[in-house]
């Protein structure tokens, strides 16, 4: 058995679908190598799989288990408190490639991160640099802040004081009284970021990396603001919830037409909103024209994340800290305005109705942005922004709707990709084995129309050999022949007849 029939045939094994809890227990031997870990962080694992691999005493294993997408994240939670700093910081971390759908990680493993006192039995990280790679993860979800504000542990209040703007009006008055002198000097410093005075005279200076973030953020003075108009920086401005009515007349008539498209749906603009609609620039009216539907500023946000994208947007999808109502969705998917239905489009949550109705929008990124989000999108929508775009392809093949068939029409597609979806087809009566494409032959391998027979061929040859042992018609038995042959050091290949 040369070592590259090996190597093809522990991966294709790995990630066999079909393949039993007892032959992928037998990939966490450390003699499978890359395979195992390829199979511990990307694929769906039975419960006898997860909790091998969470006891493994291989930190590589534990490793590639915490960065597992397709896992519920809850089966997951010893890793949080793993004796090695390096698991803890993998599951901290997140997915190695991140997915679109940002899942984010249960209460309680969250509070155990932020509540550890050091970052593992082996001390090669900290608890710190754990908490950084938390924070740059994006699985902590945005109501988190809220719901920490009243918790016993000090280190939980201080973590929602430093999200200051996200709280309560009840929640910040609490944390300026809290019993712990960190916690009430952390809502001391969030509670100035609302004092125009106070920011005023800790502004940063031009230059340093806070300066835009305070000013895109904070309540300012009007001091403040006039010296950003005569320093010509304004474009934080235009993205302050907290800019006076006045400055934001002035940059509704701004000569940058971007600055004009920045303020044009803010949900506070007043007169100057109709002076907008008749701006000379056609981005700037168009978005003028959505501002009477924009009353709040969770629909705000909600349109930004649709307004400034193209159809090939693959930017993350989460969820918001506050949501509008079901009503203004249903309200955005009838509208006259293409980007108002892509927002309702990107809404899970629109009713099925809808959902029928905007399947067939003529505006196609209506349609793309329903394929991307939504979990009642028919399959042949998917199948269709499958094939017409490519960007979305690789989020597409994650959603449970994906159609598994009715795609042999696409084999004689010019595009490889395609093709290797149509090749898996169990409903493809000859899976395209000889195609000039790597991918395609691997995929039309994993077939499971083919024999017995064909398998045992494909087996054998480099081309195919992954794809064969990924294939779901393979018994277990054989499997395992495999697999005595790729960790126990066999030299000939195992044949039909051994199983």
């Amino acid at each position: 058995m040369s070592d590259s029939l090996r190597e093809l045939w522990l991966r294709g094994i790995a990630s066999n679908a079909a393949a039993p809890a007892d032959v992928l227990i037998r990939l966490l031997d450390e003699a499978a190598g890359e395979a195992g870990l390829l199979m511990c962080e990307g694929r769906d694992l039975p419960d006898a799989v997860i909790d091998a691999a969470l006891r493994h005493p291989v930190e590589r294993i534990r490793r590639a288990l915490a960065r597992n997408l397709h896992v519920d994240p809850a089966r997951l939670a010893p890793l949080a408190s793993d004796p090695s700093g390096l698991v803890r910081a993998r599951l901290a971390g997140g997915t190695r490639l991140q997915p679109r759908w940002v899942r984010p990680l249960p209460d309680d493993i969250l509070v155990t991160f932020l509540t550890a006192q050091e970052g593992g039995e082996d001390g090669r990280v900290t608890e710190q640099e754990i908490v950084g790679e938390l924070w740059s993860s994006r699985q902590v979800p945005p109501s988190f802040p809220r719901d920490m504000a009243g918790h016993d542990h000090p280190a939980l209040r201080l973590y929602a004081a430093f999200q200051w703007q996200s709280l309560t009006a009840a929640q910040r008055n609490a944390l300026l009284d809290d019993p712990d002198p960190a916690v009430r000097e952390a809502a001391r410093r969030g509670s100035r970021q609302l004092d125009p005075e106070a920011v005023e005279a800790e502004l940063p200076p031009i230059g340093s990396r806070n300066r835009w973030f305070v000013l895109g953020t904070c309540a300012l003075s009007p001091a403040v603001v006039e010296q950003c108009f005569a320093d010509d920086e304004v474009h934080p401005l235009a993205r302050n919830r907290h800019t006076p009515a006045d400055a934001l007349a002035r940059l509704a008539r701004h000569p940058d037409a971007e600055i004009r498209r920045l303020v044009a749906t803010r949900p506070d603009l007043g007169p100057e909103a109709a002076e907008l609609r008749q701006d000379p620039d056609e981005d700037v009216r168009m978005r003028a024209r959505l501002q009477p539907s924009i009353r709040t500023w969770a629909e705000f946000q909600e349109v930004q994340k649709v307004v400034d994208h193209g159809p090939d947007c693959t930017c993350p999808i989460t969820q918001p800290a506050t949501e509008p109502s079901p009503d203004w969705y249903a309200t955005c998917a009838a509208s006259e305005e293409p980007v108002l239905r892509r927002v309702a489009a990107s809404w899970p949550g629109l009713p099925a109705e809808l959902v029928g109705t905007l399947a067939l929008d003529d505006d196609e990124q209506v349609r793309i942005r329903l394929a991307c989000h939504h979990p009642l999108a028919q399959p042949h929508l998917l199948l269709d922004v499958f094939v017409t775009r490519p960007a979305h392809r690789p989020h597409l093949l994650t959603l449970p709707a994906f159609p598994r068939t009715g795609r042999t029409h696409l084999i004689g597609h010019p595009d490889p990709e395609v093709r290797a979806l149509a090749a898996a087809d169990p409903a493809l009566h000859e899976p395209p084995l000889e195609d000039p494409d790597d991918a395609v032959r691997r995929a039309a391998a994993t077939n499971p129309t083919l024999t017995p027979e064909t398998l045992e061929t494909l087996l054998t040859d480099l081309r195919t050999a992954e794809g064969a042992a990924a294939n779901p018609s393979l018994p277990a038995p054989r499997m395992h022949a495999l697999l005595d042959h790729c960790l126990n050091g066999a030299v000939t290949p195992p044949t039909a007849a051994r199983r």
